[in-house]
């Protein structure tokens, strides 16, 4: 796509915003289509629905957050909007991204390390 249909953003994950220039608060900036920006919103929303999900179920006391289906979707989701953000991101933010591990560690659950067998009652 040529470049001139590409506009820079500034994306701060924590926030779940998009801004046309830099804040405060460690934006990722990317250079991204009309549709990349809506794909980048939709997978912002989704984080941001996700994490509510997970908030809510929170509050439920017996039920191990491991194996939760509220955990898993908020991790899928930091996943795929991570991904896209390297994608579509600057050097810098390809670079920050690397230097973070983020998509090594959200992929590596840890699972097959001890104490994540079926047989505690408190990993169900």
């Amino acid at each position: 796509m040529p470049d001139e249909q590409r506009k820079s953003y500034f994306v701060s994950v924590s926030h779940g915003l998009i801004q046309d220039v830099p804040g405060e608060s460690g934006e990722f900036e990317v250079r991204v289509t009309p549709d990349e920006l809506t794909v980048l919103q939709e997978l912002l929303d989704n984080l941001a629905s996700g994490d509510e999900y997970a908030f809510r179920r929170a509050a439920v006391p017996y039920k191990s957050a491991d194996h939760d289906d509220a955990a898993d979707q908020f991790d899928d989701g930091t996943i795929r909007l991570y991904r896209y953000l390297y994608q579509v991101g600057s050097g810098e933010t390809q670079q920050t991204i690397r230097q973070l591990g983020v998509l090594p560690k959200l992929e590596n659950t840890g699972y097959e390390d001890k104490g994540y067998d079926g047989g505690s009652p408190t990993n169900k």
